[in-house]
């Protein structure tokens, strides 16, 4: 990085401590300033005046990702030879850093690994929390590479008032949770961030060679660390920043110190891997790609994404068939109209309807997708038939989750986090 590129983005860092703002004011080879009046996206916060959430759009031209288009699904499909997940064909998968030249890796049979994490705020994982591990399954089993799942529990202790025994608990029983989505344990290795760091010296070498080449005015600027903060929180971004290099896990690539990585995550975790594809070239490390998702939204609606602390605005996996009957009827915002007179005469608004949202991350039959969508939009189908369809998808979804957890043994857990040597 020239020092002219340098000076620069320290400039916009100050600009932004003065300003105070809270997050996501660097766009990545920009030097224009992020300035939401409406749409607030860091890693803690997400909101959205707009009754349709977050305009995605404007947000890839702020961060300064490039978005998910036919060709780049097309190209997907004619290197693997199969069908684009649902999740990518719809759009919720939306944007990318940098995944064609991961494409290249693979056309060239080059390897690549995945990474994805998961911060441990509460024992149970709600059906937002599914979206990315879902999608990575897919991306796993489709391009048959290896996987590191971080659990971040050292974040969570150090943002929440949450003790050491809660966050190790919450810890165990999302390990059930992603084990429970049907990783293949040959090609996939889970620590713990609390667990890991002392086990592993290349980790943590790593993680102090990018505090080494980031400034504390750069995450100030990048993560809006005030001064009263904990130091914890101002070191916490190179932690989640190591897994992106091969080389912080040696007894999975050997002396292969430069495989690339992809990250399939919400586009909330950007700020984190800006800052990482910002060193990566410091530390002579490829830049990680990068694939985002669309947020999950709450049921009240798509100004917020779901909380693990609302029990009621989330789907959880832990709820029985009729707590998610009575969450939906009673929680899903409707698009529909104020009755059924209004609803017939104008119809539904989709784009706002919580119940066909959810349809669209979870139902995986498209014509039957659509077929609600015309019927809802036409108002021929009425909001509690909309919701009676998702209903039954999540009771479905939630039950099966539920039945492969069971079989979720504290042995398997450890094999999935023992360091060893995975199938590449």
């Amino acid at each position: 990085m020239s020092s002219h590129r340098c000076n620069a983005f320290d400039d916009i860092c100050n600009q932004n401590i003065e300003k105070n703002l809270r997050m996501n004011s660097i766009a990545e080879d920009s030097d224009d300033e992020y300035v939401s009046e409406e749409d607030v996206v860091t890693p803690w916060d997400v909101t959205s005046k707009s009754a349709k959430g977050i305009d995605y759009d404007k947000l890839i031209v702020r961060f300064g990702c490039s978005k998910i288009n036919d060709d780049l699904i097309s190209r997907i499909e004619a290197l693997t030879q199969r069908k684009a997940h649902h999740l990518l064909r719809r759009g919720v998968f939306f944007s990318h850093r940098d995944f064609n030249e991961l494409l290249n890796c693979y056309e060239k049979k080059q390897p690549f690994f995945l990474y994805t994490g998961r911060g441990p705020s509460s024992t149970s994982l709600h059906c937002g929390h599914l979206i990315p591990f879902i999608f990575t399954k897919w991306l796993q089993e489709t391009f048959n590479v290896p996987l590191v799942i971080q659990l971040t529990d050292d974040e969570k202790y150090l943002w929440r008032d949450i003790s050491f025994e809660d966050v190790r608990r919450a810890t165990y029983e999302n390990a059930k949770d992603i084990i429970a989505c049907g990783f293949d344990v040959k090609k996939t290795f889970m620590f713990s961030d609390f667990a890991f760091l002392g086990q592993c010296p290349q980790f943590y070498q790593n993680v102090v060679r990018i505090q080494k080449n980031v400034t504390f005015n750069q995450v100030k600027g990048i993560f809006g660390f005030g001064d009263s903060d904990c130091i914890g929180k101002i070191a916490f971004p190179a932690v989640q920043a190591a897994p992106c290099f091969s080389s912080s896990f040696p007894f999975i690539f050997d002396s292969n110190q430069k495989v690339p990585c992809l990250i399939p995550c919400a586009i909330d975790q950007d700020p984190y891997f800006r800052m990482t594809r910002d060193v990566a070239p410091k530390m002579h490390f490829p830049k990680p790609s990068l694939i985002f998702s669309i947020f999950f939204p709450a049921l009240q609606g798509a100004q917020t994404k779901m909380s693990a602390s609302d029990p009621n605005s989330s789907i959880f996996l832990t709820d029985s068939p009729n707590q998610i009957k009575n969450k939906i009827n009673k929680y899903a915002f409707s698009g529909g109209g104020s009755t059924i007179e209004e609803h017939r005469a104008k119809g539904g608004n989709c784009d706002v309807d919580i119940s066909f949202q959810y349809l669209r991350f979870f139902m995986e039959d498209d014509e039957r997708l659509e077929q609600i969508r015309k019927d809802y939009t036409r108002g021929e189908l009425l909001t509690g038939h909309l919701k009676k369809e998702l209903i039954e998808v999540l009771q479905k979804l939630v039950g099966e989750h539920q039945e492969r957890r069971k079989q979720i043994t504290d042995e398997m857990v450890a094999e999935f986090m023992k360091p060893r040597r995975l199938e590449i």
